[in-house]
């Protein structure tokens, strides 16, 4: 059997671009959404060229246009969408809704991987608002791929290394502190971490996967499961430098929330469900 082809919904994205490049170095016949409201952003031009030079495919459709995106899903066998669930990036997981319409009445894709990546959506029904927001809509993405019998597969990833290991999973910034830590609770539970390239492969590798179809696939690598103190450990030993710890408990961590705007309360609950469940 040859491989499957792919179309990426998404593909300038974070993850997206990683899932594009992915495909090509697994020798899929890669399809790139391009969105023909791409405006003035050059970055996203430039990459969407890069990918083209790359070997993708680009395909000019829209959420606009019901028919631009059935033709474009005809194209392949496979569809990813890696539509951003986070508000601070912007929030547009429901736009699959549209991809899923297109996918029904295409009828030919033997594989659907909706934009997930993150936390298990259905082990959050007890998760804070705002952030629920976001598991709530992913469910709601579900039952629709799931009322029509597509064929899928859900990537759980939980938390990329990006966001939350050079910056010892300090809130408000990306790099590493330098002389104090904030330790969440006791810094004793466990948390999943991946690098998003290792994300990226293991998503290809689902898709022509008989074991995956209709499962959830949930990437845990043993090495990649520490405590939120075994990562600062590891930060120590690696800079030979002993930061100044404090810690924040559960209720200090919620109390802080409440002054924040929507945005940042929707990551912030993010966090606590993570570091302190």
């Amino acid at each position: 059997m040859g491989k499957s082809k792919v179309l990426v919904v998404g593909g300038t994205g974070y993850i997206g671009k990683r899932i594009v490049k992915a495909s090509l170095k697994q020798g899929h016949e890669t399809y790139v959404l391009q969105r023909p409201d791409i405006g003035l952003d050059i970055e996203k031009l430039q990459l969407l060229l890069s990918f083209k030079k790359k070997g993708a495919h680009l395909v000019e459709a829209s959420f606009s246009d019901h028919q631009s995106l059935v033709d474009a899903v005809k194209k392949v066998n496979v569809v990813i969408c890696t539509l951003s669930g986070t508000h601070f990036r912007g929030h547009s997981i429901l736009l699959q809704l549209k991809v899923i319409d297109a996918i029904k009445e295409a009828g030919n894709v033997e594989r659907f991987l909706p934009s997930e990546f993150g936390m298990d959506p259905s082990r959050m029904g007890h998760a804070l608002e705002p952030g629920r927001d976001t598991f709530d809509e992913k469910m709601t993405v579900r039952k629709a791929i799931e009322a029509a019998n597509i064929p899928h597969t859900y990537i759980s990833a939980n938390c990329f290394g990006g966001y939350f290991i050079g910056n010892l999973s300090q809130g408000g910034t990306l790099l590493p502190p330098m002389e104090n830590v904030v330790m969440f609770g006791d810094g004793n539970v466990k948390v999943v971490y991946l690098d998003e390239d290792d994300v990226a492969t293991y998503t290809i590798k689902t898709i022509d996967d008989p074991r995956t179809l209709n499962k959830t696939v949930y990437l845990r690598p043993p090495e990649n499961i520490l405590s939120h103190r075994e990562l600062v450990e590891t930060w120590e030993k690696l800079t030979g430098k002993e930061l100044n710890k404090s810690s924040m408990t559960g209720e200090e961590f919620l109390q802080l929330m409440e002054g924040m705007d929507h945005v940042q309360r929707a990551g912030m609950s993010h966090f606590y469900h993570i570091f302190y469940e």
